[in-house]
């Protein structure tokens, strides 16, 4: 099976050539180029252009909507689809149903869904969601049962602790109906995945904590007669020589003041979320040991909420590890790097190619061979289609060449 590859809208804080930190109730730090559309749009066009599949789009107080961003940037692209991020207690389920059936059938298509349940109370609260943690989770569950009803036609009506519709039908069924990826590190995360998610997500970790994550979510599955595909949440730093790529890093991690490591550190220890958590145990709040397993880099975690972990190294050292994961079970990778522009490039030149040849990958929508202009004298003897055939020959090309030597000016 061929590994897919998404890349990454910087929809929260926009973009620069440093860490753009922020998320998880955190506001975002300062960054260089602002999230516009037009320059979304060149990030999207050059992440379908070298081969990438979808562009992770997220959500948060913090982040322009998802779905309006993706809507305005899907008309500036061709292929591209949209991984949406969405939080389900923020919308009605029949609201978040007809959405996505009209951003699917107006785009072709090109709808993904990433469901968050959102990890920060306080940050909730901004939208008016006053639910705990565990009640987010089993309303999560409700929402997803519903949805997915509507989805498979007929009209529906559900009578839940949280949630509650009455007669619902869908007149527009999306076409065809958006992968839903889910993640989550909880025990009641698990639950949800197993029970509805299409792919599994979980942030860059060692691939022990990996393969622990991927038998975990497997097996909850098995026992509800599903079957789960896995993806993983990384950042990437690559380059023509793993010196090249660790230069970088260093770079990025010299940029960042220590002040802002102390704030952000304090504010992503009041998250709820298990999985950073997890993360701010990989980069311990300091600039040192930050490589934690062989070219996997903790420096992002540092100062931006969520997935904090980097692949950095050679096009070859990141392709080998990306085998690796494959090899724990990971099918779909999603990445990103600042600048994301710059990065979708070296990322797609560099390290793709590589693994097409392993037999890894396949362009989702490989460019036509060019057509290679033959010219007057490609091959000896042979007669130019434009030419007369009385020109064909030495004879005829001493012709042609004295009706294209300049004239002498009349009178």
């Amino acid at each position: 099976m061929s590994l897919k590859f998404h890349w990454f809208l910087p929809t929260n804080g926009g973009d620069g050539r440093h860490v753009v930190g922020g998320g998880h109730g955190i506001g975002a730090g300062p960054s260089g180029r602002p999230a516009s559309v037009s320059y979304l749009g060149q990030i999207a066009r050059a992440a379908e252009d070298v081969g990438f599949e979808a562009a992770l789009t997220p959500t948060g107080a913090w982040c322009d909507d998802a779905w309006l961003s993706t809507a305005m940037v899907s008309q500036v692209s061709e292929r591209l689809k949209f991984l949406v991020a969405f939080r389900p207690g923020l919308t009605s389920p029949f609201l978040a149903a007809q959405m996505a059936g009209t951003f699917q059938n107006l785009t072709g298509g090109r709808l993904l869904l990433n469901v968050v349940t959102g990890g920060e109370s306080h940050e909730q609260r901004m939208f008016g969601d006053f639910l705990d943690k565990d009640g987010r989770y089993a309303r999560c569950e409700e929402f997803l049962h519903v949805v997915r009803a509507w989805w498979r036609g007929g009209t529906a009506s559900f009578h839940g602790e949280h949630l509650e519709v009455e007669a619902a039908a869908l007149d527009q069924i999306p076409g065809p109906v958006p992968a839903i990826y889910f993640g989550g590190s909880s025990a009641a995360a698990g639950t949800v995945a197993a029970n509805h998610a299409d792919v599994y997500l979980t942030w860059g970790e060692p691939p022990a904590a990996v393969h622990e994550k991927i038998d975990w979510i497997r097996k909850l599955a098995a026992d509800e007669g599903r079957e789960v595909r896995f993806g993983i949440r990384m950042h990437t730093i690559t380059r023509d020589t793993g010196q090249e790529a660790w230069a970088e890093a260093d770079r990025l991690l010299a940029g960042i003041d220590p002040a802002a490591i102390e704030r952000v550190q304090a504010g992503l220890r009041r998250s709820e979320s298990e999985g950073q958590r997890r993360m701010l145990e990989l980069n311990r709040g300091s600039k040192d040991g930050l490589e934690i397993y062989p070219n996997v880099w903790a420096g992002v975690g540092l100062v931006r909420g969520g997935a904090g972990t980097a692949l950095v190294g050679s096009h070859k050292e990141v392709a080998d590890r990306i085998e690796e994961y494959a090899e724990l079970g990971i099918d779909e990778f999603i990445l990103s790097g600042y600048p994301h522009l710059e990065n979708a490039y070296w990322f797609g030149e560099g390290v793709l190619p590589i693994l097409a040849k392993r037999g890894r990958w396949e362009h989702p929508a490989p460019p036509k061979a060019a057509t290679q202009a033959v010219p007057f004298a490609a091959r000896a003897g042979q007669r130019c289609a434009c030419a007369p055939p009385s020109w064909s020959g030495t004879r005829g090309w001493r012709r042609a060449r004295w009706l294209r030597r300049p004239r002498s000016p009349a009178g």
